[in-house]
């Protein structure tokens, strides 16, 4: 059983989410809720008709403030003004599909809008703890399967990659450069491919699969045989808020964790019929014709680090994060309250 974050560290606590309007963000801002943080979000609108940010309702512990992370100036007077203890930065150019059609923007969300932040929370005198989330595809990848640590090597083959890459580097830098003179503890976290209910977003596997089941339609694979390290949303998020709780109290923990999921990584297409089989639909799928663009073959983290630094585990193993996910989008497509059931969902993870 994996640790939880402590209510009496959160309670009243200012905490400033970066992209709380994103499937991650949003889910992040009801867990801070749902442990008694004071939550202020910066992020673009969502996206798209339809939104888990939007089903969530109203939240009275969220201060919701649409702002582009490149507007440099618009950042400084949001963090001027809430004076955060503590920040988890996700807002960030997602995908690795579009940032093939617009690397430029990409790099200057994802590494730029990083450092917009950080130049923001510099002027913060009571900032405790930064921490930056990224992703997997920070490694340089030889595809030979073998789980990354957090000593591998940095590297980047597609532009989504390399861009977070980047931003792992500029952190470091304005950890070594600023904030450690400061007190102030900067981390990076390294997540593995989540899935979970609300996901809307295009060009990721679980709602592909969900459009293709309400629509009737057959699903088109890209990579079928890729491999990732699935977890439930749940789980990585838990790992977030322990490792901030720790820098937070300058507990001696690394400066970069992996949060992946214990089993093995598993195959698209191994995903897809068990979320198929899940909801009740047709299994079956097709592969995309033509060329595409690179993406990674082989992933897979070592999450050891953070078992040791936090006492983090994850709960959910792959077969079950992809039942709890398949429940979701069963209970939306039946026009269920989502607003309830995702509350439900959350008590239930937390134990409260």
């Amino acid at each position: 059983m994996s640790a939880r974050p402590d209510a009496r560290f959160w309670a009243g606590r200012k905490v400033l989410v970066t992209g709380h309007t994103g499937f991650k963000g949003a889910w992040l801002t009801r867990m801070l809720g749902s442990i008694g943080a004071d939550v202020t979000g910066l992020a673009l609108a969502p996206t798209g008709t339809i939104s888990l940010f939007g089903l969530a309702g109203a939240q009275p512990w969220l201060s919701s403030h649409i702002i582009d992370i490149n507007d440099a100036a618009a950042v400084q007077r949001l963090v001027g003004a809430v004076q955060p203890d503590i920040v988890l930065h996700l807002a960030a150019q997602a995908l690795v599909r579009p940032a093939y059609a617009a690397p430029t923007a990409t790099f200057a969300t994802n590494v730029m809008g990083t450092i917009h932040l950080m130049e923001a929370l510099r002027a913060c005198p009571r900032l405790k703890a930064l921490l930056v989330v990224t992703t997997d595809k920070v490694y340089a990848n030889p595809e030979t399967g073998q789980a990354f640590r957090e000593s591998d090597g940095l590297g980047g083959h597609d532009p989504y990659s390399a861009s977070k890459a980047a931003c792992e580097i500029a952190v470091a830098s304005w950890r070594q450069s600023f904030f450690a003179s400061a007190g102030v503890a900067v981390a990076t976290a390294r997540a593995g491919n989540v899935i979970g209910g609300g996901d809307f977003a295009e060009n990721r596997i679980i709602p592909d699969i969900f459009r293709a089941y309400q629509q009737g339609a057959t699903l088109t694979l890209r990579h079928p045989q890729a491999t990732r390290p699935w977890q439930h949303v749940l789980d990585g998020l838990n790992g977030y808020l322990l490792y901030a709780e720790a820098l937070a109290q300058q507990r001696n923990v690394p400066h970069t964790l992996n949060f992946g999921p214990s089993g093995a990584p598993l195959a698209v297409a191994t995903v897809v019929q068990a979320m198929q089989t899940a909801l009740g639909a047709a299994p079956g799928w097709q592969q995309a014709q033509g060329p595409q663009v690179h993406e990674a073959g082989l992933l897979a983290l070592d999450s050891r680090a953070a078992h040791a630094a936090l006492g983090w585990r994850d709960q959910f193993d792959s077969a079950a994060a992809i039942t709890r996910t398949a429940a979701w989008y069963a209970a939306f497509a039946k026009g269920a309250d989502m607003h309830a059931y995702g509350e439900a969902e959350l008590r239930d993870f937390m134990g409260i």
